[in-house]
């Protein structure tokens, strides 16, 4: 074999190596972050693969369950009639929306114990986006058809 030939087979070599191990690291790199989106009667019906799989449950928090410790928080998540103890043990404390009845989103793992162990969790609260009442003290708001009509009057 001629040393240009060998050149070259060197390169492949090398070049070769560099995209498997390129290869490597994106698919781990996947397999690591990505999560399965399921109910919590899902949850309940998936198994054995339930525990190997990170999953994201979501539900409302059921009032009077919040127990912290913390950035460790302990809580009951309720969907329908299924309810699903979760421990949250991640590096910061939850959001300040997460309160009893919100909506949460726990990221992690079911552990065979039968607790969801979270390592994010997110929160949204229900109640501040919800429709302003009649009669409270700022009073019904108007809807955006109803405020250009009123524009337009104003303005003729």
């Amino acid at each position: 074999m001629s040393s240009q030939t060998a050149k070259y087979v060197k390169f492949g070599a090398v070049t070769a190596i560099i995209l498997l191990s390129l290869g490597y690291l994106a698919y781990t790199g996947v397999q690591e972050t990505k999560s399965y989106y399921v109910t919590i009667k899902e949850l309940r019906g998936m198994g054995d693969s339930a525990y190997t799989k990170r999953l994201r449950v979501a539900g409302n928090v059921q009032p009077g369950s919040i127990k912290r410790t913390g950035t460790r928080v302990e809580f009951v998540l309720v969907e329908n009639d299924q309810l699903l103890n979760v421990v949250y043990s991640g590096t910061e404390a939850p959001p300040d929306t997460f309160k009893d009845n919100s909506q949460a989103l726990a990221d992690g793992s079911f552990g065979r114990d039968g607790v969801f162990h979270a390592k994010q969790l997110q929160a949204k609260c229900a109640s501040k986006y919800a429709p302003q009442q009649p009669g409270s003290p700022n009073g019904p708001t108007k809807s955006m058809t109803e405020l250009r009509t009123a524009q337009t009057a104003i303005a003729s």
